[in-house]
């Protein structure tokens, strides 16, 4: 571990939480696990409590672990539930959360193009897995959505028998990529042939054009999404706190 205060290191409470979160990566963490205490972690790792404990409260905010009192530090377990909420931010006209379901996935593998590379940050020859879907609210489809991931990082994505309706527990349970972030851009575009077609609606139809980027918690680029979405009688809500 690199000594406090030497010019460009990290603080030294960072550099325990990349410890601790490459254990929860390469899966020597697993999701549910008790880790040791402050005590023997400050112990195994050379550091003080206090550093082992800033370190532990910056992946908590980081919903990487979760603090359960009287009971330990344990590594968060990934919810479909909690992972399609935090990023779904469409309500329905009674200020419900609407709960989407997926049909008509399908998925291939093939070259990046020039956007997919500028939006995830690949180089060239990259390879990518694209997702293409519909969603839909109580059997009615309303958005037309396509994913795009590297596909260094997600092998065997694309051969699988289902696509889960989010993937970003999946990410973490199968492939070690814990999400950090997102990134959304909104637009209001009119809906072209291919997405009237796919959502039942006329050529020229309004729709909100949600495109999102999500990174991996160091940084990369892990997922761009891009989601037409018909709004009759549901809105785009996004809190500010």
């Amino acid at each position: 571990m690199s000594k406090r205060g030497r010019a460009g290191e990290p603080p030294l409470y960072a550099q325990i939480r990349d410890v601790l979160l490459d254990r929860v990566r390469t899966g020597a963490l697993a999701p549910g696990q008790l880790l040791p205490n402050e005590f023997e972690l400050a112990a195994e790792l050379g550091v003080s409590q206090g550093t082992v404990r800033r370190a532990l409260d910056t992946l908590t905010r980081e919903r990487i672990v979760v603090r359960r009192q009287g009971s330990g530090t344990f590594v968060a377990v990934p919810d479909p539930d909690e992972w399609l909420f935090r990023y779904f931010n469409i309500y329905d006209a009674a200020g419900r959360q609407v709960t989407p379901d997926s049909i008509d996935t399908l998925a291939s593998t093939g070259l990046a193009n020039k956007r997919e590379c500028e939006r995830l940050g690949l180089g060239l020859n990259a390879r990518v897995v694209r997702v293409t879907r519909r969603r839909t609210h109580d059997g009615v489809p309303f958005i037309a959505e396509t994913l795009v991931l590297p596909a260094d990082l997600f092998a065997g994505l694309a051969e699988r028998a289902e696509i889960p309706n989010t993937v970003y527990d999946l990410m973490q349970r199968d492939y070690g990529v814990l999400v950090g972030r997102g990134d959304e851009r909104v637009t209001a575009v009119a809906a072209g042939s291919l997405e009237a077609d796919l959502l039942s609606l006329s050529p020229g139809t309004p729709l909100i054009r949600i495109d999102r980027v999500v990174y991996a918690i160091d940084g990369r680029a892990v997922e761009w999404r891009v989601s037409l979405c018909h709004l009759t009688e549901k809105h785009y809500r996004v809190r500010l706190t």
